[in-house]
């Protein structure tokens, strides 16, 4: 028998990883329930691990997988997740996954979709900054849909400093390139005009601060003339 809050959760979770592919984030799931603290989705999550309802998956953030729904939901039982790649004409296989509201949601399949070739730029640091925007050297296709206007560019993500937003070591970032962004944007981000580096942006008075998402890593704080945005994030690849 589950508590009201832990079938609360337990729907919650089924219900975004039928419709993304993806576990909502802890923030999410705090303000669904309607709590005023993460640590009491910690323990909500460890209860229904403990009843066999869900499985958290190892070395994967926001890795969760609904193992069985409770005899009484009238929801259809969770299903097996699978990506299967869509053949495009780069040499990549096309995995279109998309960032809207810290969900990220995949694009599966389907020869209907377009798909258009993103260049690859170079890498990008999701830790200790490296240089981006280099050359291209390699493209990937990605489905037209998923793009918005303007032009696009991709970046191979190195590091682990934003996997609490569901980037990952490995990860192709899809970039919108522009040169300004709102606070709480994750951008592309020049720092000094030799430091290139995914981060997220808040805008604090006069100054720039660029958090990561893993607190292992502290926030850095730059005067505004020092941060040159090159672009937005709107998407990431994932090869599995």
């Amino acid at each position: 028998m589950l508590t009201r809050k832990q079938y609360e959760l337990l729907m919650f979770i089924h219900e975004r990883l039928r419709e993304t592919g993806v576990a909502p984030s802890f923030d999410e799931m705090k303000e669904a329930l309607d709590l005023r603290s993460k640590s009491g989705i910690h323990r909500l999550i460890t209860a229904l691990e403990e009843r066999g309802f869900l499985r958290r998956l190892a070395h994967r953030a926001r890795a969760l997988e609904v193992i069985k729904l409770p005899e009484n939901s009238n929801m259809p039982k969770p299903r097996a997740r699978t990506v299967t790649p869509t053949a495009g004409s780069g040499s990549r296989p096309a995995l279109g996954v998309v960032e809207s509201g810290g969900a990220i949601r995949v694009a599966r399949g389907g020869s209907a979709k377009r798909l258009v070739e993103v260049p690859i730029m170079g890498r990008i640091a999701a830790g200790t900054p490296i240089e981006a925007l280099q050359n291209p050297t390699d493209n990937v296709p990605v489905a037209e849909s998923l793009l918005g206007t303007g032009e696009h560019y991709a970046l191979e993500v190195t590091g682990d400093s934003m996997i609490n937003a569901g980037i990952l070591n490995g990860d192709t970032v899809l970039i919108q390139r522009a040169d300004d962004a709102s606070s709480g944007d994750i951008v592309v981000a020049l720092v000094d005009n030799s430091e290139a580096t995914l981060k997220r942006l808040r805008k604090r008075g006069q100054q720039i601060a660029l958090e990561a998402a893993n607190p292992a890593y502290e926030t850095r704080i730059f005067g505004p003339d020092r941060v040159k945005v090159q672009g937005r994030l709107i998407g990431l690849v994932r090869r599995y």
